[in-house]
């Protein structure tokens, strides 16, 4: 494999090329500087953009008379090379293949490789973000628990991660511990989630009340027989986390930010960017779900809602207090767990045990099986995820999908729906990669989120990832994005879908191999 690098810290190597006459085409697409074999290019230190470190995929789409020879470049970690500068922060560019580029780029037989950075490990010296757990008083009895990093990063700006359903701020521990070395971070636990459940049961029981068969030795608590004053309207909607960003964005991180959610945290995300675009500067969707909440919301079909009289407040009513409890025990059971990440990673060699131990402690909560409850039956938000997208354009709120291909839940399909409606938003495919694609490839999703932000603060003058300059954002990319993770090499492939993206094509894509291997097997 032939790759050229960069890393956080300054990279020397020497490129060489073996070359033909005709490569004569194309020198003007890298400053090269010609002498007896093998010659040099010299990558430039501090350059702005790309274009200078790793050669124009497009550019060499069009040059089909550009012929450079079967050894791009060799480079080793373990070679000893003379050196020249090569430095590009947090970037990775790569030339790549045992036949010519052409034949790699242009003739899609092959697909080029891309060296970036893996986490920092601080056994190994790295530089790694010191994240903090805090608390923050929003309301009586409503303590919001969040994780930050980056403060000293005065100067750069604040990202906002909000978690899936089930988890909290811990998930996004790789993207505080790496991110946080550029950027201030914050990771927020949703009310009724993670470590933002209650300190106090929201309901008061009566001495001669049922016991419950979730109590056990343990109080559980939700399941009393009226509210308590401070929780008589409190209800798990995507009403109240839009309201909880909103007041976090303002009292605490006090600037507009740049949002990043997975699944829930997805739908929530674009939520509260269509009631408050002025306090945000960009949306990441993770493999963002499509929708949220089984029952209509008061505000937009009244009638309908008057059918359903309880809509996730406490207490419990007896009508479903069997029900969740029943489907309480089956949830929170270790194995059922167990089973679920199994399903959202596509790679199992994914080490999910902290992840799961979390999610355990947080199901042993006295309030959890109450809020797990209040969840489910809380009323769907006042805009659907459709609108809420169209809020957003019509507010030019920037937009970047990131999904995993292999997600069972958000499967490809609602992405390319999304795509299809924000045609110029950027949309970056990972495989393998499942429902969580920053807690099961951290390094792709972060690389990818360092770039999309530099890109928007530099107002489009740096390049997209992948891209070589901003005009290429129209073609589609594809590229295997190789990095280390303890003392091996992992790949994946990222596929960036530009704005000429078409869903029609892609069904067609789709389904044009399997109708033409039915046409060859019918003629057999």
């Amino acid at each position: 494999m032939e790759i050229i690098s960069c890393h956080s810290a300054l990279c020397f190597h020497v490129v060489n090329f073996g070359y033909r006459d005709d490569i004569n085409l194309c020198r003007s697409k890298l400053p090269i500087v010609k002498g007896k074999l093998p010659f040099h290019v010299v990558v430039r230190p501090g350059c702005g953009s790309s274009r200078y470190c790793h050669a124009n995929i497009l550019r060499l789409k069009r040059l089909n008379r550009c012929q450079p020879s079967r050894t791009v470049c060799s480079l080793s970690s373990d070679e000893n090379v003379n050196s020249i500068f090569l430095s590009e922060s947090y970037n990775s560019h790569v030339l790549d293949g045992e036949e010519d580029v052409i034949s790699v780029i242009g003739r899609g037989k092959s697909v080029p490789k891309v060296l970036i950075p893996g986490l920092p490990d601080d056994s190994n010296g790295d530089s790694v973000a010191p994240v903090s757990s805090c608390y923050w008083e929003w309301k009586p009895k409503l303590n919001v628990h969040y994780e930050k990093s980056g403060s000293e990063n005065l100067d750069s700006p604040p990202v906002l991660f909000l978690p899936g359903f089930g988890v909290g701020s811990f998930h996004y521990e790789k993207q505080l511990k790496d991110l946080g070395r550029d950027y201030r971070a914050w990771a927020l636990d949703f009310l009724g989630q993670g470590m933002s459940l209650p300190s106090e049961d929201p309901t008061l029981r009566r001495k001669d009340g049922n016991k419950s068969i979730l109590d056990g030795e343990n109080h559980v608590w939700g399941f009393g027989d009226e509210s308590e004053t401070w929780a008589e309207e409190l209800v798990y909607s995507v009403d109240l986390w839009r309201d909880q960003v909103r007041y976090f964005v303002e009292e605490v991180i006090k600037e507009p930010v740049y949002l990043v959610g997975n699944s829930l945290g997805g739908f929530v995300a674009l939520y509260f960017a269509a009631y408050h675009p002025q306090l945000v500067k960009g949306v990441t969707l993770l493999n963002s779900t499509p929708f949220w909440g089984f029952l209509p919301n008061p505000a937009r079909s009244p009638r309908l809602s008057r059918l359903f009289p309880w809509a996730g407040t406490f207490p419990l009513p007896s009508s479903v207090r069997k029900l969740i409890e029943v489907l309480w025990q089956k949830v929170s059971d270790p194995r059922s767990i167990e089973e679920i990440l199994r399903q959202v990673y596509a790679d199992h060699s994914t080490k999910v045990d902290k992840v799961f131990s979390r999610i355990i402690e947080t199901a042993q909560h006295p309030a959890a099986a109450a809020s797990f409850a209040s969840i489910m039956f809380a009323p769907q938000g006042q805009l659907s995820f459709k609108e809420a997208l169209s809020r957003c354009q019509m507010n030019d709120i920037p937009i970047c999908l990131v999904y995993g291909k292999e997600d069972p839940w958000v499967t490809p399909i609602w992405g390319f729906q999304v795509k299809s409606q924000l045609q110029e938003a950027p949309y970056y495919e990972i495989s393998p990669a499942g429902h969580c694609p920053h807690d099961e490839v951290p390094e792709v999703v972060n690389f990818l989120l360092r770039g999309w932000i530099r890109n928007l603060e530099s107002n489009n003058s740096v390049a997209l990832p992948l891209l070589d300059n901003p005009d290429d954002v129209n073609y589609d990319v594809v590229a295997d994005l190789e990095f280390k993770r303890e003392r091996s090499r992992k790949s994946v492939r990222v596929q960036f879908h530009g704005s000429r993206f078409s869903l029609w094509s892609w069904l067609s894509s789709r389904f044009k191999p399997l109708l033409e291997r039915g046409l060859i097997n019918s003629i057999k």
